[in-house]
C-alpha cells in the first residue's frame, strides 16, 4: 500500500502565514500538520508516500528528505490546481496498481486505522456535523457501506461529512474514473472533485465501506487551527527541548517549547507552541503558536498565531502575524 498526500494547496484561509509557509508546515502542538499525519500512517506500517507539491513544493521536499531520511517518498508536481480529483490522477503512474490511502494534507483525525488497513473493503472516513453543506457528504447505509457520496450538496441526504481519510482496494478503478471524469469535463464547483470519481466507483458497483473517526481537528482557519493546537497539546503533553536558556519565567502547562528558546521574565502557557531559537522576554503567552526565529519584547499575547522570523514589541493584541514581520506597538 502507498500513501497519497495532497499538499499542493495554497492555504488561502491561513494568509499571511501560507505566502511564504505551506499550510502543512504550520506548526501544530510541537510538531507540523504533515509530520502528524506522516507518523501516525509510518505507525500503521506504510513506508511508502506519494506527495503532491505545489505551492512552495520545494520546502515540502526539503522538510521529508530532512524529518524523514529513511522513507520511501515520491514527489509529484501539480502546476494546475484543478481540484483534488486531478491531483490524485497524477499520481497515476507512481501508484500503478497499488492500494493507496489517501490523506489530504490539512486532515489531522483520530482513528483506528489498523482496523481500516485490514479491512476487506476500500473504506472512507466519516464524521457527523451539523452543517454538512459545505462537505463532501455519504449517503450510508444499515450495514456501514456507502449508497452515494455527494459534492457539498445543497440539500444533503446525510449529515456524515467526509473528513479527508480515503482507503481505496481498487486503485486502478479509481484512477479510470478520475481519467473519465477529467475528460468529460466533470466537475463540481469548478474542480476536478475526488468525491465525483468515488461515486463513478460506486456507480460502477464497488463496495465502499464507511468508518468513523474519533476526532477530526480542522486547521484550515486560525481560530481553529489554535483549538486544535491546544487539544493536541492536551493529548501529546508538555515537551521542552533541554536545549534552552529559561530566566525568572513561570511555565504553565501544557506548552511546547523547541531548542534554543531563551525565555525571561515572562509567563508562558497554557497552550503555546513555541518554535526553535525564539526571544521571549517580558511577556505573557497564553493559547498561541510562535514561530521559529522570532522575538516578543514587552507583549501580552492571547490567541495569537505569529510566524517565523518575525519581531513584535510593545502591548497587548490578538494577533495574525505572518512570517519576515517587523511589528512595534509602542
Amino acid at each position: 500500500m502507498k500513501a497519497i498526500i495532497p499538499v499542493a494547496g495554497a492555504g488561502t484561509k491561513l494568509r499571511p502565514h501560507t505566502y511564504t509557509q505551506p499550510k502543512a508546515l504550520i506548526p501544530l502542538a510541537g510538531k507540523t500538520i504533515l509530520s502528524i499525519i506522516v507518523d501516525q500512517l509510518l505507525e500503521a506500517g506504510i513506508n511508502e508516500f506519494v506527495f503532491v507539491v505545489g505551492h512552495l513544493g520545494d520546502k515540502i521536499q526539503d522538510y521529508v528528505k530532512e524529518k524523514y531520511p529513511a522513507l520511501i517518498a515520491h514527489f509529484v508536481a501539480q502546476n494546475e490546481r484543478e481540484g483534488s480529483g486531478q491531483a490524485i490522477y497524477l499520481t497515476k503512474d507512481v501508484v500503478k496498481n497499488d492500494e493507496v490511502f489517501i490523506v489530504l494534507g490539512d486532515t489531522i483525525c483520530e482513528y483506528d486505522i489498523k482496523s481500516v488497513l485490514e479491512s476487506p473493503y476500500s473504506m472512507l472516513g466519516v464524521k457527523k456535523v451539523d452543517d454538512p453543506r459545505n462537505f463532501g457528504v455519504a449517503e450510508i447505509e444499515d450495514d456501514g457501506s456507502i449508497s452515494r457520496v455527494v459534492e457539498k450538496p445543497h440539500i444533503p441526504k446525510s449529515n456524515m461529512a467526509l473528513v479527508g481519510l480515503y482507503k481505496i482496494k481498487e486503485s486502478s478503478q479509481l484512477f479510470d474514473c478520475l481519467e473519465q471524469n477529467i475528460k468529460q469535463g466533470v466537475k463540481s464547483y469548478d474542480e476536478f472533485n475526488l468525491t465525483d470519481a468515488l461515486e463513478c466507483m460506486i456507480a460502477k458497483g464497488v463496495k465502499i465501506h464507511s468508518f468513523k473517526v474519533q476526532n477530526w481537528f480542522d486547521c484550515g482557519r486560525k481560530e481553529t487551527l489554535l483549538e486544535s493546537n491546544s487539544t493536541l497539546l492536551k493529548k501529546f503533553g508538555t515537551s521542552i527541548s533541554p536545549d534552552h536558556n529559561f530566566e525568572n519565567t513561570i511555565i504553565v502547562p501544557p506548552v511546547s517549547i523547541a531548542a534554543g528558546c531563551d525565555i525571561r521574565n515572562s509567563i508562558i502557557g497554557p497552550n503555546v507552541s513555541i518554535g526553535e531559537q525564539t526571544k521571549i522576554h517580558y511577556s505573557i503567552i497564553k493559547e498561541s503558536i510562535i514561530g521559529s526565529y522570532t522575538n516578543l519584547f514587552e507583549i501580552v499575547l492571547d490567541d495569537s498565531l505569529i510566524g517565523s522570523d518575525a519581531e513584535i514589541k510593545g502591548e497587548s493584541r490578538s494577533l495574525n502575524i505572518g512570517d519576515n514581520t517587523e511589528i512595534d506597538l509602542g
